[in-house]
């Protein structure tokens, strides 16, 4: 059976004629669905998940403006697009639409063209974002394999990817690398596939042939992400590869030291870290969170770049949100 693969498209009017000419302008190319008044809209809404949702302004008892409040502050349709069609021209109502969350202005008497147009560049952004989503959990997929190969859940790469974001933009970062960051973290142990469920599993410590093995992973692990022009998976290998470097050098697999290691490779080695210290492993309790910035304190200049823990205990607050947003119980939840 062949799925209609046409997006869906919400038009809101009061005017029947209105309606009408959206629906010749736009039948051909999405599946419509329409509404003379606010109260069926949110209904369709809610029900049909539209790919966008084409709105009127001055509609009688509730306004679009009152509308699209209503939807913005609503899960199921906050990221649902919303392009207001209006006869109203005056700069100050435009201001007020963008406010309220509105992703375009269209004016009436609507012009064919325009439509089509604006409707297509809006439903092209809204499966770039969706392209984006998908991508990042696949990243989040690929390393929550390796974290349930080490009998963690995967809600622990979720937490210290976000952690890794907060840091790298109270460091400086711009919004789009420290969104690379987020979504090259979740691999900074994928090559611990590699690596022995005897060595990985074991409840005890490890012999030194078992450890030598143990420290290979993130070798692995840049093998496994391999070479790409791609800026997200050059990223991936270098934080894969540096993450368990050592500020005085002691770290491994190369021993760097200092500014030596790449600057992803500490941010991700103390959001790493203070998420494993500060929930349940099979060989230890949590750490109560005002003991893992003590010991993010202590190795202070010798496990971590020295201001980079000044900066993580700047942005505590966000990071304790992250931190209650995504708690070790939310994987059973997502399993039942």
């Amino acid at each position: 059976m062949i799925q209609n693969t046409k997006a869906k498209v919400l038009i809101i009017d009061d005017e029947p004629t209105n309606l009408q000419i959206l629906n010749e302008i736009l039948k051909n190319d999405y599946i419509l669905f329409f509404a003379k008044d606010a109260e069926k809209g949110w209904e369709l809404a809610n029900r049909e998940s539209p790919d966008l949702i084409l709105l009127d302004v001055m509609m009688p008892e509730v306004t679009g403006y009152e509308l699209i409040q209503r939807l913005k502050e609503n899960q199921n349709t906050k990221y649902i697009p919303v392009i207001f069609v209006t006869a109203l021209t005056d700069v100050g109502d435009e201001e007020k639409g963008f406010k309220l969350g509105a992703v375009d202005y269209i004016t009436k008497p609507v012009s064919p063209s325009i439509v089509i147009a604006r409707v297509k560049t809006h439903l092209s952004l809204v499966d770039s974002e969706e392209v984006k989503i998908t991508r990042l959990q696949i990243i989040q997929r690929l390393g929550m394999a390796s974290e349930y190969k080490d009998n963690e859940t995967g809600m622990h790469v979720i937490r210290m990817s976000h952690y890794s974001k907060t840091l790298a933009l109270a460091i400086g970062y711009s919004e789009e690398g420290a969104e690379e960051i987020l979504n090259a973290a979740p691999m900074h142990d994928v090559g611990k596939i590699g690596i022995p469920d005897s060595i990985i599993q074991k409840p005890g410590k490890l012999t030194e042939e078992e450890w030598q093995i143990m420290k290979r992973h993130p070798q692995i692990g840049a093998e496994i992400i391999g070479d790409h022009h791609s800026s997200l998976l050059k990223l991936a290998k270098s934080i894969a590869l540096t993450h368990h470097e050592k500020y005085d050098g002691t770290g491994y697999p190369y021993q760097l030291k200092g500014e030596k290691i790449p600057l992803e490779g500490r941010i991700i080695a103390i959001a790493d870290v203070f998420d494993a210290l500060t929930t349940v492993r099979p060989y230890k309790k949590a750490w109560e969170v005002e003991d893992a910035l003590s010991y993010l304190q202590k190795e202070s200049g010798t496990h971590f770049d020295p201001q980079l823990v000044k900066e993580f205990l700047k942005v505590l607050p966000k990071v304790l949100e992250i931190k209650a947003e995504w708690p070790e119980d939310m994987e059973k939840m997502n399993q039942s």
